[in-house]
């Protein structure tokens, strides 16, 4: 999953870069984006995420307000040294609210989102003492799992607002890691192909994403069999671009543009685990017409090795 939203279209993928960055590793990874770090062999990682969205800027007359919680599942398996599977089950629980000439309505909608498997494979690796870089591909399928034809007492919801797309959704992307023991740097470049289902079709979504960690404390355990705890700091940039959407065939000008976030980012890791905090702020939303814009997308969440 996981830094989205160019229009309501995003709150439906708002696990995305999430899922990709599920590598263990005791160092810091990417919390917003891929990573090519690996997951060895035989060994899996779950993740567990608590992310809030909050748009509430509407350049329109409907004063607009989006809330978003999301709790994306994510599981990593390690296939061989250079492969890994991945797959994430999100779930979601979304609200608008609008002026009607008729008054403020409000619509929401809970349940599961689409779920997305992908393969990664590490097609090239330098590791030398103390520090890795890496350069892997990825691919994967966003399947119709979430129901796309959910409805309220004032109709169906619009299909921008639903749980699913209703349609299989391809994605290929490319990450590159360089880490050492005391830093991580990491790339990331994907682009994703929605389809039409229901009259309706998301735009398209390219990404170009960049991260930097720093460790800056280390926890030596009094019991010296134990290894060390390590907290990291960062900033993760995720510039984000979609296309209009389409309804019946016809492109909604209200719809799609580019947003570029910036995220502190706080890690803490042990043995076997990874606590993860990250803030994404839209410092620049450059969307069509009168596309509701977002205010914050805040990220808490769990990885645990097995």
């Amino acid at each position: 999953m996981g830094v989205l939203f160019l229009s309501l279209r995003r709150a439906r993928g708002l696990y995305g870069s999430l899922l990709f960055s599920a590598s263990f590793q005791l160092c810091a990874a990417p919390v917003t984006f891929n990573t090519a770090l690996p997951v060895s062999r035989g060994e899996g990682v779950v993740r567990v995420q608590v992310k809030y969205l909050s748009a509430t800027t509407d350049p329109g007359d409907m004063n607009r307000a989006l809330t978003v919680k999301a709790l994306p599942l994510v599981a990593a398996w390690g296939a061989t040294s250079r492969w890994t599977l991945f797959g994430i089950m999100p779930l979601y629980d979304k609200t608008m609210k609008h002026d009607m000439p008729s008054g403020r309505r409000k619509r929401s909608v809970k349940g599961l989102g689409d779920v997305t498997t992908m393969v990664r494979y590490t097609a090239y690796s330098q590791d030398q003492p103390g520090r890795t870089f890496r350069i892997a591909p990825f691919a994967g399928i966003e399947m119709p799992t979430g129901k796309e034809n959910e409805q309220d007492m004032f109709g169906q919801l619009p299909g921008a607002l639903q749980l699913g797309a209703g349609a299989w959704n391809p994605l290929v992307g490319i990450v590159t890691t360089a880490q050492s023991l005391k830093q991580e740097w990491g790339f990331s470049a994907s682009y994703k192909f929605n389809n039409e289902a229901n009259n309706f079709e998301h735009g398209d979504e390219a990404r170009l994403e960049l991260s930097y960690h720093q460790r800056v404390w280390v926890r030596v355990p009094a019991d010296s069999s134990s290894l060390p705890h390590f907290l990291y700091v960062g900033v993760e940039s995720n510039w984000v671009w979609q296309s209009e959407n389409q309804n019946n065939g016809q492109q909604n000008p209200d719809s799609g543009g580019a947003t570029f976030y910036l995220a502190p980012t706080l890690q803490y890791i042990t043995h076997r685990t990874v606590a993860d905090i990250a803030l994404q702020l839209p410092v620049v939303q450059n969307l069509n017409g009168n596309a509701l814009e977002q205010d914050f997308i805040f990220t808490l969440s769990l990885r645990l090795n097995y």
